[in-house]
């Protein structure tokens, strides 16, 4: 076989998303990320049905060579992740969030922690029930992988429907932090679940994961900040758009490497910086001419780079291993973590609903607009090499395949439903 080089199957991946994203636009007239998980998931599960009908028709294992290539949770977490964060994050109204800061928190903490336990006992007391029987902690690690919601597929489907100003604030706020949080979480649940089954893990304890959730969390945010202020600052005392533009790129990459070596949440702190430079930065630091150039910069690389996830997520079909009996547990999961997310948004709603007033309809549309990404299946991905792991895989996949093509497709319809006003398309 042809020896391909990572600029080959980079223009690869390229080709078949422009391919796809063609066809998509002609013919399906689907959402561009939701189009391309949808052909790209046909055509591997066609593939897949050729290799079983044909002996001599060896293209899975081509594919599966070139997708095991492409490490998937190295592409995202340390790649890719930090420009779609920032992308978002730049064009998030600072003053909507800070006026909502308190329900934001908590559904980025309280709510991502309930519903890694909620997930993580369900999946454990079906586990048993099937048959299955995969340990507590590595239940919870599921719960811990699948319980954040993707910043991408959520800011993804905000661009396109009309909703109401402060409920766009509470999701697209929630889903830029609870990522950065749902990371810390599944690190700590990891390292326990390695401790207890005796794989080669220390002992975690109680005061271990309190200092590491604050660490990764709060010095994420002082990072993004520091790091921030400093792009920010070398931006208002020049006025050369591509010199500004190229401030942005450094920041975002040099934000989100140190935040890896210094062991700080990466996710949280370019966040934070996109939120500085999309909100002070285009306000005091920037010509017209500039912030034009700068959202036009971003919101293209936006758009390319989700393309790319999501051409990946549907191809990823190759890399999974079915257990035996997991069919069941597969489908049981999807209701199972869309309970937990209504669990998750209701009781921070309903405790603060009592000082303040919420959107009609906030707790339906938050429930099912709570998407998951390619975040969850790069966690799954990058677990270590345990017994547990196919299953795991293969849940996490089952629930993000459902929520971005079902949730996706129909999130448009739930709030026109519930919501007066909105559901319609963004001019």
């Amino acid at each position: 076989m042809y020896h391909l080089t990572l600029f080959n199957i980079a223009a690869i991946v390229l080709t078949l998303a422009a391919l796809f994203g063609y066809i998509n636009h002609r013919w399906l007239k689907l959402p561009i990320t939701i189009g391309l998980v949808v052909i790209a998931l046909v055509v591997s599960l066609c593939v897949l049905g050729l290799d079983a009908l044909l002996q001599n028709f060896e293209s899975e294992r081509t594919i599966r060579t070139v997708l095991e290539r492409i490490d998937f949770d190295d592409t995202l977490m340390k790649g890719m992740l930090s420009f779609l964060l920032f992308a978002g994050a730049l064009h998030v109204d600072l003053n909507q969030l800070l006026a909502r800061k308190w329900v934001i928190g908590a559904m980025a903490t309280f709510g991502v922690v309930t519903s890694t336990f909620f997930v993580g006992y369900g999946a454990y007391l079906l586990s048993d029930l099937l048959g299955l029987g995969i340990p507590f902690m590595w239940c919870l690690v599921f719960g811990a992988l699948i319980s954040p919601t993707d910043p991408v597929a959520v800011m993804g489907i905000l661009k396109t429907i009309k909703i109401p100003q402060s409920l766009e604030a509470k999701i697209a706020g929630e889903s830029l932090f609870n990522d950065g949080v749902g990371v810390v979480v599944f690190t700590i649940v990891v390292a326990i679940a390695m401790s207890q089954t005796g794989s080669g893990g220390a002992e975690i304890t109680a005061l271990d994961v309190a200092k590491l959730f604050l660490l990764e969390a709060v010095g994420g945010a002082v990072l993004g900040f520091v790091t921030g202020y400093i792009a920010y600052h070398a931006m208002k005392s020049i006025d050369e758009y591509n010199l500004e533009v190229l401030i942005t790129l450094a920041l975002v990459m040099m934000t989100y490497s140190i935040g890896f070596i210094i062991h700080v949440s990466g996710p949280i702190a370019v966040v934070v910086a996109g939120l500085l430079i999309g909100n002070h930065g285009t306000r005091f630091a920037m010509s017209e001419k500039t912030r034009d150039h700068i959202n036009t910069f971003w919101e293209l690389t936006d758009e390319i780079l989700n393309a790319v996830l999501f051409l990946l997520i549907g191809f990823e079909v190759f890399v999974l291993t079915f257990p035996d009996k997991i069919a069941w547990l597969m489908v049981a999961a999807i209701p199972l973590v869309l309970l937990a997310r209504l669990i998750a948004v209701s009781l921070p709603i309903a405790v603060m609903g009592i000082k303040q007033e919420f959107t009609a309809g906030a707790v339906p549309v938050l429930t099912w607009g709570g998407l998951r990404g390619g975040i969850s299946v790069a966690l799954a991905l990058s677990l270590p090499a345990v017994a547990e792991k196919d299953a795991i895989l293969a849940l996490t996949y089952a629930v993000v395949v459902f929520s971005i093509i079902v949730q996706g497709l129909t999130f448009k319809s739930v709030v026109a439903r519930f919501v007066d006003g909105g559901g319609q398309p963004k001019q």
